[in-house]
């Protein structure tokens, strides 16, 4: 590996850190709720809801965001960007869950803007941000990010949906519903599907876009409602 690659690599580690302060430790996307209301318990379910929202949301929708982001970054069409960032936001049902995503986009979008000051897309999207211009989704400006650190398109997709299994993980983990152990295998078992997940949507076009999980959409609302929480989704 020559230094450019070791500096990506670094840069692709220090994003996927839970340190890095995006507030995505507060999250539980739902796991809250149906712990609390007992339709949901063990290993094997957290497992399911991990995978479904991955292909079902994640992998359809913030995946092939992702990808577009990355091919107009290549352009510099910068307008295509903010027609991206509109959309996902839309794509977004649950209050809750639009909320966070801008809340986490718009940190990330600050904190790395304070290390990286030379890439102009970035420093393009930022301005656009605080101008409320566009909303600042995190896989938006994840992706942003991670371009301007010079990182892999199909490893941005890799990162994004490890850090959503892990936000599961560790929910589940302060929750009591899972050990240490059980939630690694949880991880380890994720690993094919964010490999196939990737595989499918790493050449799709903004414009495919789509998301289809209903009971995981109810199960948020619903935690939006809860009187006491832990988590903010």
């Amino acid at each position: 590996m020559n230094i450019d690659e070791i500096e990506q690599e670094l840069g692709a580690i220090q994003l996927s850190d839970s340190f890095f302060p995006t507030g995505i430790f507060a999250t539980s996307n739902g796991l809250e709720y149906l712990f609390t209301h007992k339709k949901i318990c063990g290993m094997s379910d957290i497992l399911e809801m991990v995978r479904t929202n991955i292909i079902q949301q994640i992998g359809s929708s913030d995946c092939v965001a992702i990808a577009s982001v990355y091919d107009f970054a290549e352009k510099n069409n910068f307008e295509k960007l903010i027609e991206i960032d509109n959309m996902v936001f839309s794509t977004k049902l649950i209050k809750e869950i639009r909320d966070s995503s801008v809340r986490s986009g718009i940190q990330l979008i600050k904190c790395v803007s304070e290390f990286v000051t030379n890439d102009e897309i970035l420093n393009q999207y930022q301005k656009q941000v605080l101008g409320k211009n566009c909303h600042g989704v995190f896989p938006v400006g994840f992706a942003i990010c991670c371009n301007a650190l010079k990182i892999k398109k199909e490893k941005c997709m890799i990162m994004l949906m490890y850090g959503f299994t892990v936000s599961v993980v560790g929910a589940a983990l302060r929750l009591g519903m899972i050990q240490h152990f059980e939630g690694q295998k949880i991880i380890h078992s994720i690993k094919s599907v964010i490999s196939k997940t990737v595989k499918e949507n790493s050449n799709k076009s903004y414009l495919e876009m789509w998301q289809f999980a209903p009971q995981m959409d109810i199960f948020q609302m619903s935690h939006e409602k809860m009187d006491s929480k832990m988590f903010i989704t």
